[in-house]
């Protein structure tokens, strides 16, 4: 399972021209589910979005988590995550989990999340949406479950 976190001031999901979801202060997690992700996956990058140090503290280092700041989560499904453009200039999604399957470990990530974040807003799964944010920093972290948990 692949995540691209970013910190946000604020963020909203548009599909078809009107508000679908919003969030204020946190972070934006745009999450790809590959084939054979599990829900220890899930689990993994909730509990480590949800704690990682990435807003500033007193001393203006990044030293509070989105748990720290009582900051919201805005979750984006994104299979698009998963595309390898190693080979010619078209992106192969073959490493991408089916939608079914990718649904479930979406909206578990989603339940996970809402037992530690105060406010999950999400995106609705492979809707076309438009993702308005503004960047707090920029701040942008790159997680991968399976690297992660590999050690690799």
């Amino acid at each position: 399972m692949r995540a691209v976190v970013q910190r946000v001031d604020r963020a909203e999901i548009r599909i078809g021209g009107r508000s679908f979801s919003m969030v204020e202060k946190g972070a934006v997690v745009f999450l790809g589910v590959e084939r054979g992700d599990r829900e220890a996956d899930a689990e993994y990058l909730a509990e480590k979005i949800s704690h990682l140090r990435i807003f500033e503290d007193e001393r203006g280092r990044m030293g509070r988590s989105l748990c720290d700041i009582a900051g919201d989560m805005l979750v984006v499904s994104q299979f698009t995550l998963l595309g390898d453009c190693r080979k010619g200039r078209r992106p192969s999604f073959t490493t991408a989990e089916t939608p079914q399957r990718a649904k479930e470990l979406y909206s578990y990530f989603i339940a996970l999340a809402k037992e530690s974040i105060g406010h999950v807003a999400e995106g609705e799964f492979q809707a076309e949406m438009s993702v308005q944010l503004t960047n707090d920093g920029p701040v942008t972290m790159i997680l991968d479950s399976r690297r992660d948990l590999c050690g690799a």
